[in-house]
């Protein structure tokens, strides 16, 4: 068995962040997590950081900002992972220079973690954001820097809990909003499944160059099916108010940011059905659960009996 790679994970206190730094350390990866000195007297952050230290985590003190200290974090790893913020993605381009200048970075994976961005049909202000994270590709290409891209839908611990509904706090029992006809098939997973796939990638040949597509056959939805399986749990029939794309895009128009940007990005996933409707090619993807078939995943329906 050859030794596994060692892993920096920049942007790990992060929401995904943490989950991947938890998931390094647990398959056996020698692990680094980048953080900033002021995280230490975070209160939430601090902890988190205390758990990464128990797990045998590496704490690097160090800023995206900070050229030499990202330098310094890279040189000592053979794999980078971001999993910096939306709003932040395009100062991974510090990260490709530093990742240049070390020269010893075998993969590197952007901070993707959601829809595809070179195969959406998002209208504004997602297709701006999602134009950003495409332009983070175009560079990491350019600079020739070997890369896999983690496609993962949505998250399970963002959508599931509340069904995607406005101002929701708990899954809807009585009536449930559907985007546009509810008949385009959304993928939901689990961030812990999300972190073991995309650990998973780092030292496997088939992934270079490639994106990775997490998209279990049981992770695969659509609305209608959502709220069908949701309906079963509860022994119940929900009212439901269907929204018309018309209607979505001048909600979308008239919103404020930052309430317009998830609407365009609910628009490109509910009604678009930008997460499934595409065919994978060997030629420029994998899907995860193929490639992975002893990662035991949790399925939408397993993820929901915890809300009944």
């Amino acid at each position: 068995m050859a030794e596994k790679s060692k892993i920096l994970v920049i942007g790990a206190t992060g929401y995904i962040g943490k989950f991947l730094v938890e998931a390094a350390a647990k398959l056996g990866h020698q692990t680094f997590a980048l953080v900033r000195e002021t995280a230490v007297s975070d209160p939430v952050k601090g902890k988190l950081i205390e758990s990464f230290k128990a797990s045998g985590v590496t704490i690097i003190h160090g800023d995206l900002h900070d050229h030499e200290s990202l330098v310094k974090a890279v040189k000592q790893v053979d794999v980078v992972i971001s999993a910096i913020a939306f709003q932040h993605v395009l100062d991974q381009s510090k990260i490709l220079d530093a990742i240049e200048e070390a020269g010893n970075v075998k993969r590197f994976i952007p901070s993707e973690f959601g829809t595809d961005v070179d195969r959406t049909h998002a209208v504004e202000p997602a297709k701006t954001k999602l134009a950003e994270k495409a332009k983070v590709r175009r560079a990491i290409e350019a600079h020739g820097i070997p890369y896999t891209y983690i496609i993962t839908g949505c998250f399970a611990g963002y959508f599931l809990p509340t069904l995607a509904q406005p101002r929701g706090t708990a899954p809807p029992r009585e009536k449930v909003i559907i985007l546009g006809d509810g008949t385009p098939k959304a993928v939901y997973n689990c961030e812990q499944d999300i972190a073991t796939y995309t650990i998973k990638t780092v030292d496997d040949p088939r992934s270079v160059n490639k994106t990775l597509y997490i998209m279990p056959r049981r992770s695969v939805y659509s609305f209608n099916d959502l709220v069908g399986l949701w309906e079963k749990k509860i022994d119940k029939v929900l009212e439901k108010i269907y929204v018309p794309e018309e209607q979505v895009l001048k909600q979308i128009e008239e919103a404020a940011a930052p309430q317009n940007l998830m609407l365009s990005i609910f628009h490109s996933v509910f009604i678009k059905g930008d997460q499934t409707n595409f065919e994978i090619e060997p030629c420029f993807g994998h899907e995860a659960s193929q490639l992975y078939p002893d990662v035991k995943y949790t399925t939408v329906d397993e993820y929901l009996d915890q809300f009944v």
